[in-house]
């Protein structure tokens, strides 16, 4: 199967060489932890030929590639710049970049005085429900979720109902900064059920780095980065990349407003996609399912098959 990246204009070829950009997942591409809609994916498509695109979210790119990707279409042939763990993983156009670890930062033994503290914690908690994966060790943080990640798509509704009520996860977070005062950690609230634990500096502004160098490889300045999310306030874990001065930040509600704004700003009119050709059986619902994809006389089909 030809991959999806060789229908694209290489990044210096592009009408808007000097822009890219960047987008949070879960609640700006997608529905929280669902796949992105045939819609959305088509308007990435017609995208990226005029700029650079790329994600950057907190997640580890397996989860992304569930929400973003097929089975057997990766996610780092769909965007030139695939940015998890907030850029701790990297791809540039398929190809791995350098990373590093927060375990190895932290160092084992402080590392466990943090786990231990937050499981004493949990246990302490009262909520509708508890379930698996309460603590979730990432390459570049950890992430802390007080219903557990095993949580199915109904419970975590319901538990983030109760947290907006009874500011469970922001109570959390006091607590560990007035516990580890001295570690050097950034926490982040994100998403419905969890909140992310990170050396600071290490938020998604760490991914800019990785566009900074890219003038060393293929002569391309970013010199606009607009950057899309739901979380661009103070203590969500978009903020810190929305306000920095070298992005024009873009706070959306979620992933139609997304579209919305990008149709404004690039007047992308989306008929046929361009380069991907997407099929759908039937009218479109979220769902957990992942597309299906084959090749049809020499174009990529994508068929999404939804149901009730």
């Amino acid at each position: 199967m030809t991959e999806a990246a060789s229908v694209y204009p290489p990044l210096e070829a592009r009408p808007i060489k000097n822009t890219i950009c960047l987008f949070d997942v879960d609640g700006t591409l997608t529905p929280a932890r669902l796949h992105a809609s045939p819609e959305m994916l088509q308007l990435l498509s017609a995208l990226r030929h005029k700029c650079a695109i790329g994600f950057v979210g907190g997640s580890d790119l397996v989860k992304q590639q569930e929400q973003l990707g097929t089975p057997a279409l990766p996610v780092t042939t769909l965007f030139d710049f695939c940015f998890s763990e907030n850029g701790l993983t990297a791809y540039r156009l398929g190809e791995r970049l350098a990373s590093t670890t927060f375990i190895g930062w932290l160092g084992e033994e402080k590392y466990k005085k943090l786990v231990n503290f937050c499981l004493r914690y949990i246990s302490e908690i009262e909520c509708p429900v508890k379930r698996g994966t309460f603590v979730e060790f990432r390459n570049g943080m950890i992430n802390v979720s007080p219903v557990g990640r095993n949580a199915s798509v109904e419970e975590r509704n319901e538990y983030e109902k109760y947290d907006k009520q009874h500011n469970i996860r922001t109570k959390f977070v006091d607590a560990l900064k007035k516990e580890f005062s001295d570690y050097g950690l950034t926490y982040s609230i994100g998403g419905q059920i969890s909140f992310d634990v990170f050396p600071t500096g290490w938020d998604k502004t760490y991914c800019l780095q990785h566009l900074e160098t890219e003038k060393n490889i293929s002569g391309v300045e970013y010199k606009t980065i607009h950057f899309f999310g739901d979380k661009a306030y103070k203590g969500g874990n978009d903020w810190e990349i929305y306000e920095d001065s070298r992005t024009t930040g873009h706070s959306v509600k979620n992933p139609e407003d997304t579209m919305r704004i990008l149709k404004e700003i690039f007047e992308i009119e989306v008929h046929e996609p361009v380069g991907l050709k997407y099929v759908r059986s039937w009218e479109y619902r979220p769902t957990l399912a992942p597309p299906e994809e084959f090749e049809r006389g020499g174009e990529l089909i994508i068929k999404y098959m939804m149901h009730d």
